[in-house]
Formats: C-alpha cells, structure tokens, sequence
C-alpha cells in the first residue's frame, strides 16, 4: 500500500462533516444502552461525552478523539466502534468522541480561535479544555486511556505508550493487529523521537513538557496507562479508520 501523495505542508485529504458524524455516534451509543450527555464550554459549544456501566464491570476504560479538526479518522472510528458493539463485558467505558468540534468544519488543527487543543492541558486557556478537565476530574481512575490521533506526516501507524510503572504493555498487541490492515512507521526515528516497531516512549517526566497534551494530563491525574494512537493520514481515509479501530479492538480484548 502506497502513500496518496496528498499532504504537503499539512493535511489535504478527506474530509467529514463533524455534526453528522457525532449524531451517527450518539444514536448508535444509545442503541446499545450508552448515557449520552452535553458538556457546555464558554462560548456557546459542547463537548458530547458518553458513558457506558455494565453490572458488574470492574475496569474503567476511557476513550477519545477528534482534537485535531483535521484528523477525521478518530471521529469515525469511534463511530464505527459504537455500531459494531464489542466493547468488554467487564468494563465502564467513558468516551469523548469529539473534543474540538469548531475545528472541524474549517479543517484545522486548531480550534476556531487558532489554539491547539493538545498542547493546553497544563495551562487550560481554551474553553474546550476546561470543560474537558472539569468532566474528567468528575471520573474515576482509569485502568488505560486511548487517545485516538492521525500524522499527516506519518509513513504508517504508530504509538506512543506512557507507562511508567512498567505495567503489562497493550503496545505490541496493537501494532500486531494494526499491521493486518495498514502498514506500520517502521522508522528508528519519528517525530524527533527514538521509536521501535512502530513504538514510541516518550518521557513522561512532568517537568519536561512546558505544553501537555491531553494524554500528559491524564498521566497525571488519571491513569497509569496512556497510548496515543497515530493513523497515517496520507493513506486512504478507510484504511485509517480500519487502523485505529484494529487497535483499540486489541487492546480491549
């Protein structure tokens, strides 16, 4: 499979209509016994959030996506993620499946106010983010958290894990399952930083990040356990939805 050719100096490829997409993924979480709520930020948006409590589930698991208003792949893929249903019996799942929904439209990286919503976790000078924090700080501790991303730049799918306490990695799991359906970024060097199989550990040392992304925030505040999934946004837009929805799959076995 071959990049398109398309991402020059940013992304160019496909894109969503972000209202129809997040209507498709609230009526298929409420099918399928999902609390859908309406976060409100200042400015006149909101955040949907979803929530699933099965009886009995001992593991809370949280997912989220669409940050980035110019990576459709993580919207969609929650999407198809909800219709297909084969979350864990065992485990509380809470969901946010668009964190930037005034990105989208004009498809950005930024929201409408030109801030990068993934680096103003530590600051929380977008509205979007309060709200965000203020939802999250209301929620348990998280056995792991799934932040669902594309590259434009990205010759194939690839993962940060956060893990200091060296608890029993997913990471390979979901290389492995990704690799049946997109290829993998192989390089020793990607975005500046070592990685290993399409693996990158970042260092997770508070101190070493004057921005945090969201994953950072929640490193220190919610879980133990963090992965960023990167689809390769130069590659068709199904095949990146195929990708991430792969890789949570396996994770969530």
């Amino acid at each position: 499979m071959q990049r398109l050719g398309k991402n020059h100096g940013g992304y160019h490829g496909e894109r969503i209509d972000i209202q129809h997409v997040s209507r498709a993924a609230a009526h298929a979480a409420r099918q399928h016994g999902w609390q859908v709520a309406e976060v409100p930020f200042d400015g006149g948006g909101e955040l949907l959030t979803f929530e699933l409590r099965p009886p009995g589930a001992t593991r809370d698991v949280y997912l989220s996506t669409g940050i980035h208003g110019d990576e459709p792949a993580g919207p969609l893929a929650v999407q198809r993620l909800l219709e297909e249903n084969r979350w864990p019996a065992d485990a509380n799942l809470f969901l946010c499946p668009c964190l930037n929904p005034t990105g989208f439209p004009h498809s950005r990286r930024e929201n409408q106010h030109g801030k990068d919503l993934n680096r103003d976790y530590k600051h929380f000078e977008a509205a979007e983010v309060r709200a965000h924090v203020a939802w999250l700080a209301r929620q348990p501790a998280f056995e792991v958290a799934f932040c669902l991303h594309e590259d434009w730049e990205a010759n194939g799918f690839y993962l940060y894990e956060l893990n200091p306490d060296d608890l029993p990695s997913l990471a390979q799991r979901m290389v492995d399952a990704v690799a049946q359906v997109c290829p993998i970024d192989l390089a020793d060097v990607i975005e500046g930083r070592p990685a290993r199989g399409g693996i990158i550990h970042p260092s997770h040392d508070p101190m070493s990040r004057p921005q945090w992304p969201e994953a950072f925030w929640l490193l220190q505040h919610k879980t133990r356990l963090s992965y960023t999934l990167e689809a390769p946004s130069d590659f068709p837009l199904a095949t990146r939805v195929d990708a991430l929805v792969a890789a949570v799959n396996a994770a969530l076995a």
